[in-house]
Order: structure tokens, then C-alpha cells, then sequence
């Protein structure tokens, strides 16, 4: 089954159902986000996303908020699905990681235009980040932010194909890094797509 269909309810078991099998559910989704996380320079985390973390997500939120009743679920599920990845794009949650004594508002400051600095390079193609909109001014940048990454017909092959090297890059004038990833992420991200 792919797992780049958005939820839907039936997905969905709600904080009761929930609740008796969180433990290992949460478990099984923090060891499955091990190998789809990457660390960009020792600032910025990012974490490719699919059905089960987006699952993950949308439980805890019902779990803390005791959201219960179908249109609240509803709710949530049209917020985590505009994260979920498409046939033909990645998804991404990106973190920018401050030290606990750091001025947070002085050190996003730095950070402000990252929105225009990051790409994937699946192989040979190079597929610069889409940031969600309104996530960050021309002062001033969130610590969350959420990313996409559009695939052409060539990039999904390549990422399909063993081998492929994926490698993270920033290019922000105050934030340079490039990262190749773990060979266990490309396998994950194509088992994302194993019946599209």
C-alpha cells in the first residue's frame, strides 16, 4: 500500500482506541523516523514524512487537544494532509535546533531567507525545497517549518533506484552545509512509493 495517500478517517482511531496501544505505536514510528532523519550542520533537522508519522501526528494532537467528535478529527486530518507526500513530491518537516542559552529570536534572525537556500539532490537532480507559505518574513523565521520537495518523472526514478545518493544542502549565507544521507532514508522514501 502507498504510503503517499492522504488519511482519512477510517485511519484514524481517536484518543479512546488510541490510548491502550500508543506505547507501541509511538515506539514503532520514533524508530521508523530514525532513518528518515537527517541533520543538516548542528542547527537544522529535517524529517521526511509519510502516512505512518503523519498518523503519529494527527493521534497526539487528538490525544492532547481530547479532540473526539468526527468534525474535530476532520479537522485535523485536513491539516496533516496538506504535509502529506504526493505521487510526485516529498515531504519534509524542518527544524531549526537552537542551544537551550541561545536568544531565540536573535538566532532565527540569522537564519531569515533559509526559505531559498535548501534543495535535495536525488543523483544527479537537484530539487530545491518549497516552503510552506507564511512561515517566515523578511525579519523573522519559524523554527517548524514544512517542506516540499516536487519530484519530475526522472527524480522519482532516481530516487526508486538502489544506489542513488541523496544529499541535503544549504546554501544560506550565514548557514552552509551539505549532507549526504543515510542509505537506509532513500530506501525508506522508496518503499513510500512501492504501489503508486
Amino acid at each position: 500500500m502507498s504510503l503517499v495517500r492522504p488519511l482519512t478517517r477510517s485511519d484514524i482511531k481517536g484518543p479512546a482506541l488510541y490510548a491502550p496501544i500508543r506505547d507501541d505505536f509511538r515506539k514503532r514510528i520514533i524508530e521508523l523516523k530514525r532513518s528518515r532523519r537527517v541533520l543538516v550542520g548542528d542547527r537544522v533537522s529535517m524529517v521526511f514524512e509519510n502516512r505512518h508519522t503523519l498518523t503519529l501526528q494527527v493521534e497526539e494532537m487528538l490525544r492532547a487537544e481530547a479532540l473526539t467528535t468526527d468534525e474535530q478529527i476532520a479537522a485535523e486530518l485536513a491539516v496533516y494532509n496538506e504535509l502529506m507526500p504526493t505521487t510526485d513530491s516529498l515531504s519534509a518537516t524542518l527544524f531549526i535546533e537552537l542551544p537551550q542559552d541561545a536568544d531565540a529570536k536573535v538566532e532565527l534572525r540569522k537564519l531569515v531567507g533559509l526559505d531559498e537556500h535548501v534543495a535535495l539532490l536525488i543523483g544527479d537532480h537537484r530539487v530545491p525545497a518549497r516552503f510552506e507559505p507564511n512561515r517566515s518574513t523578511d525579519d523573522k523565521i519559524s523554527a517548524v517549518q514544512y517542506v516540499r520537495f516536487p519530484l519530475t518523472g526522472e527524480a522519482k526514478a532516481a530516487l526508486l533506484r538502489d544506489g542513488t545518493t541523496l544529499v541535503v544542502e544549504i546554501d544560506h549565507p550565514g548557514y552552509q552545509h551539505r549532507v549526504t544521507a543515510d542509505p537506509a532514508l532513500r530506501a525508506s522514501l522508496a518503499r513510500d512509493y512501492a504501489s503508486t
